[in-house]
């Protein structure tokens, strides 16, 4: 097996159980698996290949737990811009309706490298319209193609207007088809093996935009196969009023009663989940997809993230949609966590390394894996180094790791995903960006116009 030595970085944040932090550290690599962690007193003589990173913090890479990776085709569009959660819905609707399998795939890969990029190794996707064509095959090969480990999240809107939903009835689903095309890519795509680079998750799109039948159904689907299921919950207030004016319960009795909590379950946002929610959420193990930037964007609230945590809810970061945060920095998201929890809960509410702690450890545990978001033996090879050399961190180097997230985020200088590299001085090697861009933004511009 081939072994890669990444050493002399500053600082290794293992993320271990004993959250060590290692001066001077290495992580030895061999094959998909890392086989040791250490300081200069342990390094290993040689490896088939070594890279240095001195002034380089190196830790595990971080997770990405909510995402709807097609948006980034859509991003400021001004209709949008100003707009709460059910509004900016209603206005980007009608542009998503003419979404392609071409801009599925491309937005895809825009999305993933801006995420690479940022320190991501691992991320959920969460993709709900199937219009003229377009597939989650679409997204999952294009994730093969740029080398991210990936979560697929078969989305699905089978509510429309007619029915009492948000969404425009052209763009729902029928339900029979969607079971059959998610029980269809379960069986084509998902592994459950230690170090998958590709899962399957079940996950109809919100409370108001599919019934309580498909949610029931869904659930029992995911379980049959032992995969695990993902939706939008307790979003903002009005998302809670439909809860309590539609099904009479509150959107975590709702999901309660629907099958929808358990180790398996995670929900995004959970801005307004109530106290009795929170406690439901810790005694089950039911996740929470944290997404600070765009639910400030949308003026949706605070989470109640440090009442979560306290309670033992397990907590992991979210970019959300590149459409409702417009960026897909995930290391500035987690500076962006600490930052809004201090502002509703206090100084003190969050420290530096809690909140690479949620965007490591707590993304992990939320995705329900145990072989990603350490660094430790027998963990997965995944990992990123981010360089403090510059100019945005100078002053800061008397604590590097408090640098990361209290400083302006850095790109990602070396990223390694299973142990390949991805990201080698800050420059994706899997795909061509530039090239990217470029067609990114003329689908962009076809998708938005009508053209």
């Amino acid at each position: 097996m081939a072994t890669l030595l990444l050493r002399n970085a500053a600082r290794v944040v293992t993320m271990d159980a004993d959250r060590r932090e290692v001066a001077d550290g290495f992580v030895l690599i061999e094959d998909n698996r890392i086989v040791a962690v250490g300081g200069p007193e342990a390094l290993p003589e040689g490896a088939d290949a070594v890279i240095d990173l001195p002034g380089h913090v190196l830790m595990p890479g971080l997770v990405n737990t909510h995402h709807h990776m097609f948006q980034s085709l859509t991003r400021a569009v001004p209709a949008a811009q100003d707009a709460d959660l059910f509004g900016w819905l209603k206005a980007l609707y009608p542009i998503w309706a003419r979404l392609t399998p071409e801009m599925v795939r491309v937005s895809t890969q825009v999305a993933m490298a801006e995420l690479m990029l940022s320190g991501c190794t691992t991320s959920s996707d969460h993709l709900y319209l199937y219009l003229n064509g377009c597939r989650l095959d679409d997204s999952i090969e294009a994730a093969d193609e740029i080398g991210l480990r990936f979560h697929a999240a078969r989305g699905a809107m089978s509510l429309g207007e007619s029915a009492g939903g948000l969404p425009p009835d052209a763009l729902v689903e029928d339900e029979a088809a969607i079971l059959a095309d998610t029980r269809r890519l379960i069986e084509t795509w998902h592994d459950p093996a230690r170090y998958a680079m590709r899962r399957i998750v079940v996950a109809p799109c919100s409370p108001f935009s599919v019934g309580e039948g498909l949610m029931r159904d869904a659930a029992a689907l995911a379980r049959s196969y032992g995969v695990c299921l993902h939706t939008h919950l307790a979003e903002n207030q009005d998302d809670v009023a439909y809860s309590r004016e539609r099904f009479g319960k509150t959107p975590a009795e709702y999901a309660a009663d629907l099958g929808w909590v358990g180790p398996d379950v995670w929900h995004a946002h959970c801005v307004k989940l109530d106290e009795d929610g929170i406690r439901l959420f810790a005694r089950t193990g039911t996740g929470v997809a944290h997404c600070p930037c765009s639910n400030m964007r949308l003026a949706s609230g605070i989470a109640p993230v440090p009442r979560m945590r306290c309670e033992g809810v397990p907590v992991g970061l979210g970019v959300d949609g590149s459409a409702s945060n417009d960026a897909g920095h995930l290391l500035g998201e987690a500076r962006q966590a600490m930052l809004l929890v201090r502002v509703g809960h206090g100084p003190a509410a969050m420290t530096a390394r809690q909140a690479l702690e949620i965007a490591t450890l707590g993304g992990a545990k939320v995705l329900g894996r145990d072989d990603i978001g350490a660094l430790a033996p027998g963990m997965a090879a995944d990992c990123v180094a981010f360089d403090l050399r510059g100019l945005s961190s100078a002053g800061a180097l008397h604590d590097p790791v408090g640098a990361l997230v209290f400083c302006a985020p850095p790109a990602v200088a070396l990223s390694v995903i299973n142990g390949r590299i991805v990201v080698r001085d800050g420059r994706l090697l899997t795909l061509e960006t530039g090239l990217l861009a470029e067609r990114h933004n003329a689908l962009s511009r076809r998708l938005v116009n009508g053209d």
